[in-house]
Formats: structure tokens, sequence, C-alpha cells
């Protein structure tokens, strides 16, 4: 097969990647155009020709010795996912510059069992889609494990069920998403212990940033490298109306520089809740509990335009203290959607009701509830404040240690980090934090029923 350029040679790989990266799309495309299919697809397997700077594993640490971690930092679409499945193809197989030689054992970390394998695996740019059709690994998702000709073996973890780690044994690991990781220390620390296989055990993290303990003490680290990436780095594989547009609406502001230019956003100087207060608050579950709700804030309107429907569970301990069980904030959806997914919590948590704002629609609400499961008590409540006013009695109850969180809500915290009294940084309706308010507010003032009981879940 004629190629453009001779793909066994390292230098001259590295010289074709030189001139790709110079050249205009119009050059690229006539380029293309000229290959056959065969040709494209030998090309298109040549990671190290297209990968960018920040996709490539640097050589050391910090501390001048080889790395264990790799941090990959970066925006929405900047190429996390491929570059985490190219780094796997690359330990399975031995191929170099990314291996010396290929690894036995390997654990991919998702944040759910289906982010594993939706992203990770099954994904348009995951471990399957990345492998040429003849060295393809074998997917058996019943037993959650990727097989390749030469032995080595995958197997995929849930970051939710941490105790799942416990046991197996590693050369490597690619964690994604990791600071979206509900029980993110528990699961880490399971990963450690089993990365034990080898010469030398390597980790790589994709993730999109956010201000968690975890990630700020692997950026710390010595044996920890770190590489970041705005979205923009990635375009010539991005569509232009996304650029265009995305960037338009969200360039600049807070969430923008977060999850399209990859930055590490702290503390809001003038929000209600601080990162610091919310981790002081972080237990690993709750104890027997006296009461449960699970708060529903209604959206005006259904659609993709729509704001999400926010579903915040919580409960009481007979010592007064509320914990956060749950967010299970749903975007864009129909009433029924929500309405469904709101009673599965209830369902699931054992609750003793559902607590919803009836501001928007009214009757209406307590309608699309009761239409979905008449049995289901709701309490309806009606703001006379505004969301700054409501939110700031709620605040109080953190600071004075009378609100916990069993787990890790980091979209719900991201929005408490946010809330000032001009609301949120991105202008949008906080719908996951008005479900909060309404579930603490309803706990704090409803008195407990008769002796404790374990949470349900």
């Amino acid at each position: 097969m004629t190629t453009p350029f001779p793909a066994t040679s390292t230098s001259s790989g590295a010289r074709f990647r030189d001139d790709w990266s110079n050249w205009s799309p119009s050059q690229r495309s006539v380029l293309l155009q000229s290959m056959t299919e065969a040709e494209i697809g030998f090309l298109n397997a040549q990671w190290d020709i297209f990968a960018h700077d920040h996709q490539r594993p640097p050589a050391l640490a910090p501390n001048g010795a080889p790395w264990l971690s790799w941090l990959l930092i970066g925006g929405r679409g900047a190429g996390k996912t491929r570059a985490g499945a190219e780094w796997i193809r690359a330990q399975a197989l031995g191929l170099a510059p990314f291996a010396e030689q290929p690894v036995s054992r390997i654990a991919l970390v998702g944040e759910t069992e289906h982010d594993v394998r939706e992203v990770m695996i099954e994904g348009v740019s995951g471990l399957l889609a990345v492998h040429p059709r003849g060295e393809r690994p074998s997917w058996m998702p019943s037993r959650k494990r990727l097989e390749w000709s030469n032995g080595a073996v995958a197997q995929a973890f849930s970051a939710d069920d941490p105790e799942s780690l416990r046991g197996p044994q590693f050369c490597c690991a690619w964690s994604d998403e990791m600071a979206k990781w509900r029980y993110a220390e528990a699961a880490f620390d399971m990963l450690q212990f089993g990365l034990r296989l080898g010469p030398q055990p390597r980790q790589l993290i994709t993730t999109t940033p956010r201000p968690t303990a975890l990630l700020k003490r692997l950026m710390s680290d010595p044996a920890c490298v770190t590489t970041r990436a705005p979205t923009r780095a990635n375009a010539f594989n991005l569509a232009p109306t996304f650029l265009q547009g995305v960037m338009a609406r969200y360039q600049g502001t807070r969430l923008g520089r977060q999850e399209l230019e990859g930055e590490i956003i702290e503390d809001r100087p003038d929000a209600l809740w601080s990162r610091a207060l919310l981790e002081s608050c972080r237990v690993e579950q709750a104890p027997a509990l006296t009461r449960i709700v699970v708060a529903v804030d209604p959206p005006a309107s259904s659609g993709k335009r729509a704001d999400a429907c926010g579903i915040v569970a919580a409960g009481i301990c007979a010592a007064g203290i509320v914990y956060v069980l749950a967010d299970d904030t749903l975007a864009a959806a129909t009433p029924s959607a929500w309405a469904s997914k709101a009673i599965a919590a209830w369902r699931r948590l054992e609750a003793d009701a559902l607590v919803a704002e009836v501001n928007q629609g009214g009757e209406m609400v307590r309608a699309v509830i009761g239409e979905v499961d008449a049995s289901v008590p709701v309490t309806s409540v009606r703001a006379s404040r505004g969301k700054w006013l409501r939110a700031e009695p709620v605040a109080a109850l953190y600071e004075q240690g009378r609100v916990k969180h069993a787990g890790c809500f980091a979209a719900l915290e991201d929005e408490m980090c946010d809330f000032a009294a001009s609301g949120l940084s991105s202008g949008r309706s906080p719908d996951r934090l008005d479900a909060l308010v309404w579930a603490v507010a309803s706990l704090t003032h409803a008195a407990p029923r008769a002796g404790p009981r374990v949470r349900g879940l």
C-alpha cells in the first residue's frame, strides 16, 4: 500500500506531523481527497502524527523523574477522550513512542458504568473507535472487559462503586472526568492500591476541571505531570457552528472559562457558599434519618430551551442535622419526564414527601405528579421572596454545621459556589440550588416523625 509517508519510520512520521500542523484546512483536504479509503484508514491509525501537544504525555514529571500520574485537563471537545483511548491502545499493544512494551492488565474508571461504556469504550472517540479493525479488542459487556489478541485485558469500573476496585491489580489505568466523581477520594484511593503490576505502573486522568480537593492535590504532586488545553485547541475536529455559538455565548464567563478554557475556577468572592465550606460539610454517608423529602423546582416551560427541573433529596436525623442525599436534576425535560424522575427518587429513597414549588404552574404541578402516581404525597411551597433571600438562611445553616453532603454533588456544588446576589455568573436559573433550598427549608421547619430509620438506597 502506498502511503504519503513511510509509516514505519518514526522520524518520517514526525516530519509529516510537522508538515500537517502547518498546512491549511484546504491543503489537508486536497491530500485526503487524493488518498484511497484504505490509505486514509491507515493514516488515521497513526496517532503520533495527529496528536496535539497536550495529548502527548511528557517524558518527565516536575520532580525530574518519570511521571506516575498524567493529569490531562481540558475544555469540552479538547480531545481528552481521544487522548485517553489512544494512550490505552498504545499501552495494550506496546506502541512507540507512547509505550515501550505491552502491559497485561488495565483499569478503565468512569463516573458510572454507563459513562465507561458509552464514552470510554463505545464512544466516537473511545477505545473501539481508535483501533483499526484488525487490531480491535473484543468487548464483552456482560463481563465489563476488553481483551486484545496479545492477551492484554482492560476491566471497566464505576467510580460510584469504589469497593469494586478492591482486589484487582493493574499495570496502568485511565480515569475519566474524575472531577465529577461522587466518591472521588474513595475511588481514587482504591485504584492506587491496585496499581501494582509491572516495572512502572502509571495512570492517566482526563477531566474537565473543577476545584476539588483531590484535583488540587494531584496538581501539586511532584510525581504528577499536568497538561492543559482549551476547546479551541481541537477546533479542526469540531463543528464551526459549535465554536461560533458556544464561544460567543460563554466566552469570558465563569462557566466558559471552566468548560471551554479548561481553567480551574476558584470561589466567587461574593457567593453564598465556598468550596472550603462544602468540603468541611462532606460525609461518606448519612446516619439514620427521621424524615426524607425530595424537593422539585419545576421549569416554567418544556423543550430544548427550557430551564432544568431541579430535583434534590435531603433528610434530617434526630439530632437536627440535614443530609443532602441526591441531586437528580433533569435538563430540558417534559412535565411527565421530570415528574417521573422525581417520583423515582421518592421511591428509591423511601421519602416521606415531594416538596414542589408551585409559583410556576400552580395546581398544574400537583396534577402532573398525580398523573404519574396519585399516591405520592405532595407538599406545595410558594416563593414570596427572591432566590437570594430564600438561600441566605440555608447558607447560614451550612456555616453552623447543620447541613452535610452525603457524597459529592459536583453540578449542584458548582451552582452553590457561583451563586451571588446577582444570581449565577452565567445568567442561568439556579435550578439545582432552588431545589436544595426548598428541601433544606422544608426539613428544618418540619417536625420529625417518630422512630429513626436508615435511608433507603
